[in-house]
């Protein structure tokens, strides 16, 4: 079992910065793949990025792609969200998920590819 625990979260002006954790305890962290998702009142979760174990390979939701980045520390069982110029449409429970992977290469952007899954930070970008 692995647990996933974010923070960071909190409220922002719009074009601000945040930045999210997600700290990973239980079975041993390296070589799980790594993503980000969220979900806004109302509507379904979507994915935001991913992350290979290695951290050498990412993707990113069109949406986000050139303001957030996300990277892996192993070493800290932590992957991390950095968003800037946030928009209020970014407004929603962001959620870290983690799955095995025997491929240091590979990332995931289906839910349904991930085991486990942390309990969510609210982010809030007011206008």
């Amino acid at each position: 079992q692995v647990q996933l625990v974010e923070s960071g979260g909190g409220l922002v002006q719009a074009g601000g910065s945040l930045r999210l954790s997600c700290a990973a305890s239980g079975r041993t962290f390296s070589r799980y793949a790594m993503g980000w998702f969220r979900q806004a009142p109302g509507k379904e979760r979507e994915f935001v990025a991913a992350i290979s174990w290695s951290g050498g390979n990412t993707n990113y939701a069109d949406s986000v792609k050139g303001r957030f980045a996300i990277s892996i520390d192993n070493a800290k069982n932590t992957v991390y969200l950095q968003m800037n110029s946030l928009k209020p449409e970014d407004t929603a429970v962001y959620h870290c998920a983690a799955r095995r992977s025997y491929s240091s290469s590979l990332y995931f952007d289906l839910e349904d590819e991930y085991e486990y899954w942390g309990q969510g930070t609210q982010v809030t970008v007011s206008s």
